[in-house]
């Protein structure tokens, strides 16, 4: 392999960059426009999900396009077990870097493709499923979360082979499940383990940004614990003048069970083992999110005039990426307003989601929960606990010194501003399942999911101008990792 100057190799590094820019605007911008016309929900959210065809329309859209890209080494496999299982894409591009100084390491870049459902309405003009390019932003469901992952990952590639910058294997694994839970990602990652190597470093293009004015880096994600609460008390509905007073509302029921694991008053969530001890160096860290000062809350779209506990920056932050959290997201036996009578309801039922801390044993914290809710309940009413679901929280190793510098450096070029680290609320669970799988592995799991990108609501965007730069960013890390390969 020729020996580059630091000259050489920043003129080059110049010339990806404008590459990614341009290619963005011609060829990524409008195969996400296509890509998020299809209306491929993921399979909690579209029952026909199996027959519809929608998921499978939207793969082979993906599929198609890679395998017209410019990419040496490269071989394209789609799995797929129609009816059964949501189909798996694994890219796998071999190493450029010279035979005699190749370690043999693989990077591992992942990113999904099903959507959240549309989340209805959308602002004037707007969509899920109608692309709208509107002040540098392109509206619509799915294309920051995350369907531009595939094309920045190979654009990544080509961008370093036309300048012949060495890169490592690299595999690329592209999931249809993801936001349903990944139930089917256990079964497919079994089905490839041997072809993925010697993983030593993950890229995961799922994640978000506290701002858009440099590449972050996710170090922490929560766990995830969901389930469905059914309070019973009545065969059959009847008149709310009749029954009131005396039959317990089945509101009531659940409200009194949720009392029993959420502090109604201050959101804590009363399971121990959704806690876990949060390491020092990640208080002192987020110290930093101070200086964000009212940017940092506004990637929440509150209403004039609410009015939260006084905290700062840091405090919030470790409230959402640190400590658990609950959520009601659905409920059932509860009529629209508008058809409302005066009914005495037999059953209610809520979905629940919990977020446990990064660390937590969700599992042991799933009993527990189960039993806390389901043991003596109020009137001895008839109440399940089903549906559940559980995913693994994860916290990253410290970053290597070549990443760090590799970080700070493609930062610096892209945005004029160093990299960010942040933890994320929201969960990957693949992420826990590669930590353990890839032991040595290094983590940089990150996105275009800025501030009021609002990923699973309405109005969804990603910023184009923020998305090119987010990809510059992942070039460079991996002709760094081909870097610091061959110098040892």
């Amino acid at each position: 392999m020729a020996t580059n100057t630091p000259a050489d190799e920043a003129a080059a590094y110049a010339r990806i960059k404008q590459f990614i820019y341009e290619q963005w605007d011609s060829t990524v911008v409008p195969m996400l426009c296509e890509y998020i016309k299809i209306p491929n929900q993921s399979p909690d959210y579209d029952v026909e999900w199996a027959t519809d065809g929608l998921i499978e329309q939207a793969m082979n859209l993906i599929v198609d396009w890679v395998k017209r890209q410019p990419v040496k080494g490269m071989t394209v496999t789609l799995l797929e077990d129609r009816g059964h299982r949501t189909p798996f894409l694994l890219v796998e591009v071999d190493s450029t870097i010279p035979a005699a100084q190749d370690p043999g390491h693989t990077v591992l870049m992942y990113g999904h493709m099903d959507k959240q459902p549309p989340l209805l309405p959308w602002a004037e003009g707007l969509g899920p499923y109608t692309p709208v390019i509107r002040d540098g932003r392109l509206y619509g469901r799915g294309g920051a979360d995350d369907g531009y992952a595939i094309f920045a990952s190979i654009l990544s590639i080509i961008g370093l082979q036309r300048e012949n910058i060495p890169h490592p294997r690299i595999a690329i694994t592209i999931e249809a499940d993801e936001e349903s839970g990944s139930n089917n990602l256990d079964h497919w990652i079994g089905q490839v383990q041997s072809r993925l190597g010697d993983v030593r470093l993950v890229i995961c293009l799922d994640s978000g940004a506290l701002s858009y004015d440099c590449i972050w880096n996710t170090t922490s994600l929560r766990g995830v614990l969901n389930g469905e609460l059914k309070a019973e008390v009545m065969y059959e509905a009847i008149h709310s003048g009749i029954g009131g007073g005396v039959v317990p509302d089945t509101t009531r029921v659940l409200r009194s069970l949720l009392a029993r694991i959420e502090d109604v008053d201050t959101g804590k969530v009363l399971i121990p083992e959704l806690h876990c001890d949060i390491p020092p160096s990640v208080v002192e860290n987020f110290q930093c999110l101070n200086a964000l000062g009212p940017e940092f809350m506004a990637q929440y779209p509150f209403l004039p005039g609410i009015q939260l506990p006084e905290k700062s920056n840091a405090d919030h932050a470790l409230d959402n990426y640190w400590r658990p959290s609950l959520t009601v997201t659905g409920a059932e036996g509860l009529p629209p307003c508008s058809r409302a009578g005066n009914v005495l309801r037999q059953s209610t039922t809520f979905k629940l989601s919990f977020r446990a801390a990064p660390k937590a044993d969700v599992k042991a914290a799933a009993a527990k929960i189960a039993a806390r809710l389901t043991e003596n309940p109020p009137y001895n009413a008839r109440v399940t606990w089903s549906g559940e679901h559980v995913g693994e929280g994860w916290a990253a190793p410290p970053l290597l010194p070549w990443i760090d510098q590799t970080l700070r450096e493609s930062s610096l070029e892209a945005f004029g501003k160093s990299f960010g680290e942040v933890g994320l609320g929201g969960s990957i669970p693949f992420m826990a399942m590669l930590g353990r799988m890839f032991k040595e592995a290094q983590f940089l799991v990150t996105g275009v999911l800025g501030p009021s990108s609002n990923a699973h609501g309405p109005n969804e965007f990603l910023d184009i101008m923020f998305g090119k730069r987010v990809n510059y960013c992942v070039t460079r890390v991996l002709g760094g990792f081909a870097k610091a390969a061959v110098r040892k």
